[in-house]
């Protein structure tokens, strides 16, 4: 009888291992992602090295779902570039053309005007009100380059929040039940 109490005691003690090193694991892919978007903001210069198009402002040139890598540097912001910007009060950053440079001399103050390309106006009525251009600080980075499309999965799961919770779900249970 002795043997089937010690049993028990090495299965208790091999699926408290089996917890805990699962656990260790998920941890160091969570830590792993943070990492390496920390590193990419150092890289870039940007507070937010990749965001995605969410609308059809800048087409044919980004459309809907297209991912932007970002950089910042300290070069002056020309017109023609893309820029990320993000205006108080707004929790969303917008992808948009700069059009319109104002350099203050007297100050060394830049001040931005931007559109988007599919649009027929500028963007004054997207900023802050009683707000005409935007500032360096307002600036989250220029566009780099792109990937087409990848950034779908990043809408569906926003605008299907049941997409995410199946996805979450299906991950867990392959954590819980993947062999080593």
């Amino acid at each position: 009888m002795e043997w089937v109490a010690e049993t028990v005691e090495s299965i208790k003690s091999f699926q408290i291992r089996k917890a805990l090193n699962d656990a260790v694991s998920f941890g160091m892919i969570i830590s792993s992602a943070l990492i390496i978007w920390k590193a990419l903001m150092c890289i870039t210069g940007s507070e937010s090295p990749v965001v995605v198009v969410l609308t059809g402002s800048m087409e044919p040139g980004f459309k809907r779902g297209d991912i932007l890598f970002l950089h910042m540097n300290n070069d002056p912001i020309r017109a023609g570039e893309i820029i990320v910007y993000n205006v108080d009060g707004r929790s969303i950053p917008i992808v948009h053309r700069v059009i319109k440079v104002h350099e203050r001399k007297d100050t060394g103050e830049v001040n931005i005007l931007t559109k988007g390309d599919a649009n027929p106006g500028d963007d004054i009525g997207l900023y802050a009100p009683g707000q005409r251009w935007l500032e360096q600080r307002h600036i989250m980075g220029r566009a780099v380059g792109f990937l087409p499309y990848v950034g779908w999965v990043t809408i569906i799961m926003t605008e299907k929040p049941i997409v995410k919770y199946v996805l979450i779900g299906v991950l867990g249970l392959l954590v819980i039940t993947s062999k080593d």
